[in-house]
């Protein structure tokens, strides 16, 4: 037997003159393929002889393209390889496909048939629920389950009375055929229609064809049978089972980054992030880590789960390997959250199904349905859904918000729709001021009695000012609450009254590091910006955090890429509810929520800039948070300009008449009480005080904020109101006679007139 000789192009010559290819071996680069035509030197690759059957298989599933001149070029090893591996035809893996799912949905039928004949799901509850031990629910199945025999039982017992009644029932109506047909044969008989020997056999013969027919139409019944049933397991398993993934279409499998969060997946993960002492652990323990987790629960477009952590490993060290622990899951950062429980050495994992939250969420319910209305004290604005896809909502009652994030991530969106959802109370009262100043807020013309839109020091001094007279009012609204003796506060039948003074206010200052950077000095030398005791719009701010929820002031600040300069800590710390977008560092997120919130496992700062629009990390006790943590993470609904110009109108029609202030000038008329008092009371002789203060709200909103106290004050001795039938009442006669001295005497005080 000759020796073969070597040949440059990568082929021997067998013996009898036939061409075999070589096997190669791996190679540094194995994803290259040689251009055709290319000879593969020999220092590039090292190769060996294949058997001739493995040389006819290469070929044989060789490109056309491959063959040249009866040789063929070398090819890298993992080609070769997948070569090597029989292909699966599309018409193989399609039969195979469709008997699996058949085969699935008759085993389905089996076990629904078995359930049904054994009870067998109630068994299954029961065990469940004792592994839950919850002794109520095993009560309730094992009731649930007794009921069910007893219902089988008494069938059970009635199946022979229904088997009699059933021949009763045949025999009967044979019977009843039997005469028919006997009258009709007698009726033909004596009408002449025929005999009755015909009828009779007329009869028998239509019989005969009946059995015929069935005897004929039977063998395609049986024949089609079967494909019937084939069929109809085939939709079973289509509903209710689950193909492989080989036998599935290549557009159908689920990719890597698809795969299932089972335990083992999670506990290799944990395993493989390079925390000695967890491999360890994890390696020592006889069910490879299965204990350290609990139960994998679907937790909206993911699925939750608990580890406990073994003695020697740190939650913290478990955060610290985010991004690793992630792509150990086969996910990116961002769809997997790491948070804190109460349970010492737990972890909360919640990973996300892959590309899941690329997803829209839906629109607002507040666009879809146009009859939802508002209610300070005890509604909740919907304002997105959680990471579970529950909808998330949050209390707006005495809260005073902050808002913050890099710059175009969707506060100025995320805070609005809160505004329009409140904005459908009438009873509430806005003051806004827009320190942008690009037309964001320009649909609160009409719902807000101040609207200040711009960036300049001009305007940062009228939100300064507007804050200022809120912490009058504030004062005012104090003053007048320890005067009526009230020892619980502002309820709600007070802030909803009208006349009573203490409705809802809400103070809203978009952009507010525009204010505390701001460089103006007022005339008293004091600085609208700064942080410090001299700072017109900290001190103001201060002032209403500290006391404002109190009588229903409330104070809403949207700031961006917060630091202590354009965010004091006080300012922050004083904010109820502290939302976060997308920030660039882990300090942020802490000026941002807290330390507590960061500590226990939010990550604003892990949000994609521009990619994560609209949603947020909050903290606050406005928020349902899921127990055992201390934020929660809320996809905000995003409403459009058209849509926000619509909820605006229904907003707008709820205060028909409403001025609208830009902050910087007076009200073109001052009140004339007088005046005003008399027009409510035409027609009248006198009314009580509460209807008159009513009337004069419908008749100037400006007379929102006044009381009892201020009324009285404000008219002049012998137009105030006086006691009778156990009532203040105001005299129509009383006020014009003192509209007429008035006018007699030429000269208005304006203390007489109130506050304007």
């Amino acid at each position: 037997m000759s020796t073969p000789r070597e040949d440059t192009h990568g082929t021997h010559d067998e013996p009898g003159g036939r061409v075999i290819p070589l096997r190669p071996e791996p190679v540094s680069s194995p994803d290259v393929t040689p251009p055709p035509g290319t000879a593969v030197e020999r220092a590039e690759i090292a190769a060996e002889l294949l058997t001739p059957a493995e040389s006819d298989a290469v070929t044989r599933r060789l490109p056309a393209g491959a063959r040249h001149a009866g040789t063929v070029r070398l090819l890298p090893a993992r080609t070769l390889a997948a070569l090597g591996t029989a292909r699966r035809s599309p018409r193989v893996l399609a039969v195979i496909r469709v008997s699996v799912v058949t085969l699935q949905g008759g085993r389905s039928w089996a076990v629904r048939a078995w359930d049904a004949g054994t009870h067998g799901v109630y068994r299954r509850q029961i065990r469940a629920a004792e592994a839950l031990g919850d002794q109520d629910l095993v009560r309730n199945w094992v009731q649930a389950r007794e009921e069910a025999v007893e219902r089988r039982h008494a069938r059970l017992m009635n199946l022979p009375k229904l088997a009699v009644g059933l021949l009763k029932v045949v025999l009967g109506g044979a019977l009843g055929v039997v005469v028919f047909v006997l009258v009709i044969a007698g009726m033909a008989q004596l009408s002449g229609a025929g005999t009755f020997a015909g009828v009779i056999a007329g009869v028998l013969d239509f019989v005969g064809f009946l059995f015929w027919l069935i005897a004929v139409a039977w063998t395609p019944v049986l024949l089609g049978a079967p494909v019937a049933v084939l069929y109809g397991a085939y939709r079973e398993g289509s509903r209710r089972a689950e193909p492989p993934q080989w036998v599935r279409p290549p557009e159908r499998r689920r990719t890597r980054d698809g795969e299932m969060i089972t335990p083992s997946v999670v506990v290799t993960a944990l395993r493989d992030l390079g925390i000695g002492p967890l491999r360890k652990a994890i390696t020592a323990m006889p069910d490879a880590g299965a204990a350290m987790l609990g139960p994998i629960t679907l937790a909206g477009c993911g699925v939750e789960v608990d580890v406990l952590l073994p003695k020697g490993v740190s939650t913290n060290e478990v955060q610290g390997r985010h991004r690793k622990l992630a792509e150990n899951l086969d996910r990116h950062q961002h769809e997997v959250f790491i948070t804190i429980p109460t349970a010492a050495r737990t972890v909360r994992l919640w990973i996300a199904d892959s590309g899941a939250l690329d997803e829209p969420i839906g629109p607002s319910p507040l666009v879809i349905d146009e009859s939802l209305t508002a209610d300070y004290y005890t509604g909740r604005a919907p304002w997105g859904q959680d990471l579970r896809g529950d909808a998330a909502s949050v209390s707006l009652f005495q809260m005073h918000l902050l808002i913050t994030g890099l710059s175009n991530q969707g506060k100025t969106a995320a805070l609005r729709a809160l505004a329009l959802w409140l904005a459908q109370c009438k009873h509430v009262e806005f003051r806004v001021a827009d320190l942008k100043g690009v037309g964001d807020w320009r649909m609160f013309d009409g719902i807000a009695t101040t609207l200040i839109q711009g960036p300049t020091d001009d305007h940062v001094i009228a939100a300064t000012e507007m804050l200022e007279a809120a912490v009058a009012e504030m004062d005012r609204r104090i003053a007048a609450l320890e005067a009526s003796g009230a020892t619980d506060g502002i309820t709600r039948d007070m802030a909803y009254r009208p006349g009573s003074g203490f409705h809802p206010l809400v103070l809203l200052v978009d952009e507010a590091q525009v204010a505390f950077m701001c460089p103006a000095i007022g005339d008293d030398k004091r600085p609208y910006g700064g942080s410090k005791a001299t700072s017109r719009y900290f001190m103001a701010t201060r002032k209403i955090q500290n006391q404002g929820r109190a009588v229903n002031i409330g104070l809403w600040q949207g700031t961006q890429d917060p630091t202590d300069r354009n965010l004091p800590k006080l300012v922050r710390e004083g904010a109820h509810l502290r939302i976060s977008l997308a920030l660039g560092t882990e300090e942020q997120g802490r000026m941002a929520l807290g330390d507590k919130a960061i500590d226990s496992g939010a990550a604003p700062h892990h949000l994609r800039a521009g990619l994560d629009k609209g949603t947020v990390v909050a903290t606050g006790p406005g928020f349902t948070v899921p127990q055992g943590q201390s934020s929660i993470i809320v996809r905000t609904h995003f409403i459009d300009g058209k849509d926000s110009a619509a909820l605006a109108d229904r907003a707008r029609a709820l205060r028909d008449g409403l001025t609208t202030t830009d902050g910087t000038t007076e009200p073109a008329a001052p009140l004339d009480l007088l005046t005003d008092v008399a027009t409510v009371l035409n027609g009248h002789r006198r009314m009580r005080t509460q209807e008159v203060l009513a009337a004069l709200t419908v008749h100037d909103p400006r007379y929102r904020t006044w009381t009892f106290a201020d009324l009285t004050n404000a008219l002049p001795e012998t137009a105030k109101p006086y006691k009778t039938a156990g009532h203040m009442q105001i005299s129509a006669a009383r006020i014009d006679e003192a509209v007429t001295e008035r006018d007699e005497i030429g000269d208005i005080d304006p203390d007489d007139q109130g506050d304007d």
